[in-house]
């Protein structure tokens, strides 16, 4: 039975950034730390909203809510 190593091992092969590539790289590191730190913030202000609904106490809804509004439906016409 064999053990778990590759037959051909490939070799890799790391080719350091230069000029616009590094740039690219530098400012989509950036633009991916801005957005987790957005996301982050946007997670704290929804975890204080729901804090203070349990503290002054607002239940959920007992009567299940619909995405339709009340009524009959409006008659659509034909294309």
């Amino acid at each position: 039975m064999e053990t778990g190593q590759d037959q051909n091992p490939t070799r890799i092969e790391i080719k350091p950034l230069r000029g616009l590539d590094f740039v690219k790289e530098v400012v989509r590191g950036v633009g991916v730390s801005l957005g987790m730190a957005l996301l982050w913030g946007l997670e704290l202000i929804r975890n204080s909203y729901f804090r203070m609904l349990d503290r002054f106490n607002v239940r959920p809804r007992h009567k299940r809510a619909s995405a339709f509004p009340p009524g009959q439906p409006r008659k659509r016409r034909p294309a």
